[in-house]
């Protein structure tokens, strides 16, 4: 048995019966919606036409929201629905971000992720869902796909049906009959500041689109005339979360190599006392952010009680931990001892790289934001921990007065480190775009509202001048100051493209 929908925009009217079926049946507060009609509109007055859709919940086969969800609050029934316990929701609100067709929102009342849920408590009942049983024209038609009698399945079986973003592989189960092919891609669509009931919230960052320009009316381009709000999920916090993550992670990797390195970098209170007091408090912060950005942030623990070992959320915590406390044994060690074994210190530092880099499969479950799937995104973050590091840890020798060797060989460290850092980012920029979604979000990024920050502050203050800086200090032609600089240019640099990355991934509209 597998539960689906049929949506004939053929006969659909626009007239918003099922959405308000919807809100009534699940009490879905004002704000947001389980389901809704979108409007777009083509041509020129007189000769215009409007189109429908009814957009929510495609129920997939292959559901991203399922994988990612840490704590196993969205799962497959075996009717094949995709159904929320809201009792489990920490609201992380990587659904949000994992499903291409914007179906997840946060409940203002719960705080908790909700979506279509085809109303199961109804089928469990044998009672059609509230959309189906309201609309007038009977435009929604709901059954069993595997059943080849029912109606649904005689539909997708005869007649031309089209669902939502097939090259995403979720194999959605809403099927639309009918539907106009500009709703089914949301970066076609112009977008206006008002609605045709409505006006857009003032000071909301502009959506990046195909069609989207300061340029004057074009009758040729699809214009959309009413949809509801999708903010953004994910907000400043998650940027920080990254870069405290890096400092974290790189602290331990770099003082593993610097204590290997030996030349003038003989083991020190750096290393065996600084280095992990700098990675253990950046580790704190970050377990801080990760917390406090949920929207349940007293239900963290249930990423250890109830677990999906299939959410790299869940596997990144669990690599946090066995980071940390290798970090506290060797600051223990380190203090009373004076000595860290080397079997420590690499094994921290195996776990330094893991804790940086698990990040980017993380990014690649949100299989609804094209940008964050590339393949460069993880070395990007293995080397972004080894600038983080190196930053932080020169920062300190030259505050404490450390050995010239040491000093000079973070430097080095620090220099290459940044230099392939920034090498990633022009590699990224240079490479052709897989897809239209990352088109248009490296031209937010590159040519649009974020291009300043990123290229004066993440390219060229954040690396190009710390590059600079560091070969001067190298050369002896500048002393303990420009090195400094250098590091908490590069640590800025690493913030702000963490920062605009993940705002440049949300720019693109999902529905």
């Amino acid at each position: 048995m597998r539960y689906g929908f049929v949506i004939d925009q053929d006969r659909c009217i626009g007239c918003h019966a099922c959405t308000v079926a919807c809100k009534e049946e699940h009490q879905v507060p004002v704000g947001v919606f389980r389901t809704w009609v979108k409007y777009i509109e083509k041509g020129e007055f007189p000769h215009t036409r409007r189109h429908f859709g009814v957009l929510r919940c495609n129920h997939c086969e292959d559901a991203p929201c399922v994988e990612i969800c840490p704590t196993v609050a969205l799962h497959h029934r075996p009717d094949g629905i995709v159904d929320f316990d809201n009792r489990r929701c920490i609201g992380c609100k990587s659904c949000m971000q994992a499903c291409p067709y914007d179906a997840l929102y946060i409940d203002p009342n719960t705080m908790t992720a909700a979506k279509c849920n085809f109303c199961a408590h109804r089928v469990e009942n044998h009672i059609e869902p509230a959309c189906v049983i309201v609309c007038p024209t009977q435009a929604i038609i709901a059954g069993d796909l595997d059943n080849p009698a029912s109606r649904i399945s005689r539909i997708v079986a005869t007649e031309k049906v089209s669902v939502r973003k097939p090259q995403k592989g979720t194999q959605p189960k809403l099927f639309y009959v009918g539907i106009e092919g500009d709703l089914l891609e949301p970066t076609r669509l112009s977008r206006q500041d008002g609605y045709v009931w409505s006006e857009q919230r003032k000071g909301a960052a502009p959506v990046a689109t195909q069609a989207a320009s300061g340029a004057a009316f074009d009758p040729s381009v699809t214009r959309e005339v009413y949809d509801v709000a999708h903010p953004a999920p994910w907000g400043p916090m998650i940027g920080a979360y990254l870069w405290t993550k890096s400092i974290a992670a790189g602290a331990l990797v770099v003082a593993a190599v610097l204590a290997a390195w030996g030349g003038g970098t003989e083991p020190t209170s750096l290393t065996n006392v600084i280095c992990p007091l700098i990675a253990l408090v950046a580790l704190a912060v970050t377990g801080a952010l990760l917390i406090f950005d949920l929207k349940r942030p007293e239900r963290f623990f249930y990423l250890l009680t109830k677990p999906n070992f299939k959410s790299w959320l869940v596997i990144g915590a669990w690599i946090l931990m066995a980071y940390g406390a290798l970090g506290f044994l060797w600051l223990v060690l380190g203090f009373f001892t004076g000595t860290v074994p080397g079997v420590l210190a690499w094994l921290a530092a195996a776990f330094g790289v893991a804790s940086a880099c698990y990040s980017a499969f993380l990014f690649a479950q949100a299989r609804g934001r094209d940008l964050w799937q590339s393949p460069i995104f993880l070395w990007h973050l293995f080397a972004q921990a080894w600038v983080a590091g190196s930053g932080a840890i020169l920062i300190a020798a030259v505050a404490m007065g450390g050995a010239n060797g040491f000093i000079r060989h973070t430097e080095i460290v620090l220099l290459v480190s940044v230099t392939a850092s920034v090498a990633m980012i022009l590699l990224e920029a240079a490479l052709p775009p897989v897809s239209q979604d990352v088109k248009l979000a490296h031209k937010v990024l590159l040519h649009g509202r974020l291009a300043r920050r990123f290229w004066g502050l993440a390219v060229v203050a954040g690396s190009l001048i710390p590059i600079a800086l560091a070969t001067l200090v190298l050369l002896s032609v500048a002393g303990g100051i420009a090195a400094v600089l250098a590091a908490l240019l590069a640590l800025g640099g690493v913030w702000w493209f963490d920062h605009l990355w993940v705002e440049a991934g949300q720019s693109v509209p999902l529905s």
